[in-house]
């Protein structure tokens, strides 16, 4: 007998599964569908399809900066290079430099109150900077093969203005009056000095112009460069100056005709001064209260005041006495001796044989010898007589040459033009040197 196993209520059960496969099965592939469109969604055709995977990237270490620093100062009695820059080379090093430097700048000519700076990189010397003087500068840098050592101008700014002023008292007062500083003074006291003696000719209301180039260093006021043109009047008289470069000649100053301001003599030994007493043959003196001749001129100023060579000369005699105290006496030719007593202290390198020229100082003011206070005693001899330096008529140095006459028109002409404006903008120097090139 047969028995059939799938009774009724198990073959019904069994037909219900095989229907839902079929819907199971498609709900499967529906949700797949979905899936995939998402997927492909978010997956822009340019995007590789990767599995994600994190990575982890390391940023490069900073770059460290160069730490720069500068030393700067002025040089101070005492100080040496090898006191400066010990800390930063051997003696053997510092020894080295100092032979190598010699051909252009000897290192123990450096000058107390010059202004140098030492630069540093990370601590290490990179360079030294010292200035020899207002045109010039020392520069020292150091590299794998040992020093490189040279010589500069000085990177200035210069703008040339106009310049004027009355005097009241003095000119150092005029000048300070419109800003300006004791250097212009000295500048123009030195133009007009084999014309005007500053210290008797000098009156309320005399007048002076001037064209002066002002220096700039770093955007900061740095001195006085060349005096272009100036013009001064005193005691109704007015003197003209013009700077200009004869050929090969050093430059000098000329009127407007073409003749030499410079003289044989300075018309004073000192730029500022008051005369304490005149030349006579009769005076009484103050120490030993007798009647004696003076046949000199002395010049009451403060000790350490420099004492200037009226004229191009030759030192022959140099020493100390009881009565004149430091003195120097110069031979300018064969006619003409000064003699200077009561210095306080002699110019560097004043020696006897020496040859010197008009205006070096060859001492300072003071009182030594029999004086009752500090002052210069100056004396003047013609043919080894003494005589009277105001009445000495000097002769010019010579005039511009004919060649040059032309040139020299030409240059002056604006520059007058300029003088007599009253316009004191100031403008840039470079397209009119005056005449004259940079010395």
């Amino acid at each position: 007998m047969d028995f059939d196993f799938n009774t009724p209520r198990i073959m019904a059960r069994s037909r219900r599964k095989k229907k839902r496969t079929p819907l199971l099965l498609m709900l499967l592939a529906l949700v797949g569908t979905i899936f995939l469109l998402t997927n492909r969604q978010s997956v822009t055709p340019t995007e590789a399809r990767v599995a994600p995977v994190e990575a982890t990237i390391q940023a490069a270490p900073p770059i460290s900066e160069i730490q720069r620093e500068i030393l700067e100062g002025a040089i101070s009695p005492g100080d040496t290079i090898t006191s400066l820059l010990s800390a930063y080379f051997s003696p053997r090093e510092i020894h080295e430099l100092g032979q190598q430097s010699r051909g252009v700048f000897p290192l123990s000519n450096i000058c107390a109150g010059q202004p140098y700076k030492i630069c540093l990189s990370d601590g290490s010397f990179e360079q030294f900077e010292y200035d020899i003087d207002r045109d010039d500068q020392l520069i020292i840098r150091h590299g794998e093969e040992g020093f490189d050592v040279e010589r500069i101008a000085i990177d200035y700014t210069v703008e040339t203005g106009l310049i004027e002023g009355t005097i009241t008292s003095s000119l150092f007062e005029a000048v300070a009056d419109i800003g300006e500083s004791a250097e212009l003074a000295m500048n123009l006291a030195d133009i007009f000095a084999w014309d005007i003696n500053f210290i008797l000719d000098i009156r309320a209301g005399d007048s002076f112009k001037a064209l002066v180039e002002k220096r700039f260093r770093e955007g900061q006021p740095a001195g006085y460069g060349r005096i272009l043109a100036a013009e001064f009047t005193n005691q109704g008289e007015t003197f003209r100056a013009f700077l200009f470069k004869d050929g090969d000649n050093p430059a000098s100053y000329y009127d407007a005709n073409g003749k030499s301001l410079r003289k044989a003599f300075l018309k004073a030994p000192l730029a500022f001064s008051r005369i304490s007493s005149g030349f006579t043959m009769k005076r009484f003196h103050p120490i030993s209260k007798t009647w004696k001749a003076h046949p000199a001129i002395d010049y009451a100023a403060p000790t350490g005041t420099p004492i200037k060579a009226v004229g191009d000369a030759t030192i022959i005699k140099i020493g100390y006495t009881q009565y004149n105290g430091n003195f120097i006496k110069l031979r300018h030719n064969n006619s003409y001796e000064t003699l200077y007593l009561h210095m306080s202290r002699f110019g560097k390198g004043m020696k006897q044989g020496k040859k010197v020229s008009q205006g070096t100082v060859i001492g300072y003011v003071g009182s030594t010898g029999l004086a009752t206070g500090p002052h210069l005693c100056f004396r003047m001899f013609q043919n080894g007589t003494p005589v009277n330096p105001y009445k000495i008529k000097a002769p010019a140095a010579t005039p511009i040459s004919r060649e040059r006459m032309a040139e020299f028109q030409a240059m002056s002409v604006p520059l007058l033009s300029r003088l007599q404006g009253s316009d004191s903008q100031q403008a840039k120097a470079e397209p009119d040197d005056g005449g004259v090139r940079p010395q």
